[in-house]
């Protein structure tokens, strides 16, 4: 093994950390497999029948845009970043049942390079690093209630280093 390189295993083992954000509901709620956003920690429908449209950004006249702006809006407890949409239907993270997919099928979903928009390993690490909807989870303000909404089991900077391992290691998915 040469300097730098991660065992299979501590890559498995960093994938299960990325596993445990990518399945926390401030990802899955758009990372869904239905043709409507979820929000919550309970992850419900979305309220006012928002549905997906075509590109996954809302239909004509109901854009994600027409609610939520480039930064939370702590005040009415709309959540907010650049470029809000729903995640595309080939980076779903749950069955047609709504429930979570097991941590193998994410990973492969997640390194398909036919449905991640191309991404390789360093292009993942970057999207994890840098994707303004990546960013907002780490910091998704507060909500309705006033209260702060849930954030993932690891801090950014966590996330981003099991993303790295996971990268260095091969970006190995689990067998099942």
């Amino acid at each position: 093994m040469t300097a730098g390189q991660t065992p299979r295993a501590e890559g498995l083992a960093a994938w299960q950390q990325v596993y445990s954000v990518l399945t926390h509901p401030r990802c899955i709620n758009c990372h869904t497999a239905t043709g409507f956003p979820q929000q919550g920690d309970d992850r419900h429908r979305h309220s006012f029948n928002v549905v997906r449209g075509q590109a996954g950004m809302g239909v004509p006249a109901f854009t994600c845009a027409t609610c939520h702006q480039r930064t939370n809006a702590d005040s009415t407890g709309v959540p907010g970043a650049p470029g809000w949409h729903l995640a595309p239907l080939s980076m779903q993270w749950q069955d047609a049942r709504e429930q979570i997919m097991p941590s193998p099928a994410v990973c492969r979903a997640v390194t398909d390079r036919s449905k991640n928009h191309n991404l390789d390993g360093a292009g993942l690490l970057k999207h994890h690093e840098e994707e303004p909807l990546v960013l907002w989870a780490f910091q998704p303000g507060r909500g309705l209630d006033g209260l702060p909404r849930s954030v993932p089991p690891l801090t950014h900077a966590e996330f981003v280093g099991a993303t790295r391992a996971w990268v260095e290691a091969g970006i190995p998915c689990p067998a099942r």
